[in-house]
């Protein structure tokens, strides 16, 4: 039986909307996230890093941007001991610098993802996927890497109707 798992990253704490800066408790693709949980049979992941980024937005996006410059691969709280049993992965994150968190990465890195469909998801306020995509084909080789849905953040909580769509038409809802 064919089995999914949404693997997600996402960022509470002080966001940028639309040209402010507004804090949060939930970050905006962990709303997504729990939108996608009530319309699919998923289990779920979130990719958390041990030494997170600063909860000040501006410090934040400097930190990702030197750990983006490094390539660093930041250790993860915790990684499923398996993703065997998935053939659908629902990769949610949110645009850092033109790609996925280098936490994703790290996820991402972890895995064989032969054979396995991924479903990449971005929030973002402005910059769509980024060259997320290719990353992701680049980063797990043997993978089928569907067209990714973007996802402005600021409008995260009223994506249902969209992201509903986008499962659906990749034979997920």
């Amino acid at each position: 039986m064919a089995k999914t798992l949404i693997a997600f990253f996402s960022r509470a704490d002080e966001n940028y909307f639309g040209g402010a800066m507004r804090y949060v408790k939930t970050g905006n693709t962990e709303i997504v996230v729990n939108d996608m949980k009530e319309m699919i049979d998923a289990d779920t992941f979130k990719i958390e890093m041990k030494d997170p980024y600063s909860p000040v937005y501006m410090t934040c996006i400097d930190e990702a941007k030197k750990d983006l410059r490094a390539k660093a691969r930041p250790e993860l709280v915790s990684m499923p001991a398996s993703i065997d049993e998935y053939d659908t992965v629902v990769l949610a994150y949110p645009n850092y610098w033109g790609t996925m968190p280098m936490a994703v990465f790290t996820f991402l890195e972890n895995f064989d993802f032969s054979g396995k469909t991924i479903l990449p998801l971005c929030t973002n306020e402005g910059s769509g996927m980024g060259g997320s995509e290719r990353d992701i084909k680049k980063t797990c080789p043997g993978a089928v890497v569907k067209s990714g849905l973007a996802v402005t953040g600021s409008e995260a909580a009223n994506a249902a109707g969209r992201v509903k769509k986008w499962l659906a038409a990749n034979g997920l809802a």
